[in-house]
């Protein structure tokens, strides 16, 4: 039986400009860095436009949690920022 023993992700984002991504990073940032860390755990880089998401996880369940943390937590920044505009 093969089982999973790690999975580890990259996950880069290109966003319309430097601003953009700098009120993101900063935003997402504190709770990626927060984030509790049992099975999973997360960092995350500010590369100009882009937004870098690593993602380590023993199992896939607790990957695919980190993930859509991640998203919830990118996608709120983002719908904020246009209120904000």
């Amino acid at each position: 039986m093969n089982c999973v023993k790690t999975i580890n992700s990259e996950i880069c984002i290109d966003l319309d400009d430097i601003n953009q991504a700098k009120v993101v990073y900063d935003s997402v940032s504190l709770e990626i860095n927060t984030a509790p860390d049992y099975r999973s755990s997360m960092d995350i880089e500010l590369n100009g436009k882009k937004i870098i998401i690593n993602i380590h996880a023993n199992d896939s369940t607790s990957f695919r949690a980190s993930i859509n943390s991640a998203i919830k937590w990118i996608n709120l920044s983002l719908e904020i920022n246009k209120l904000i505009k």
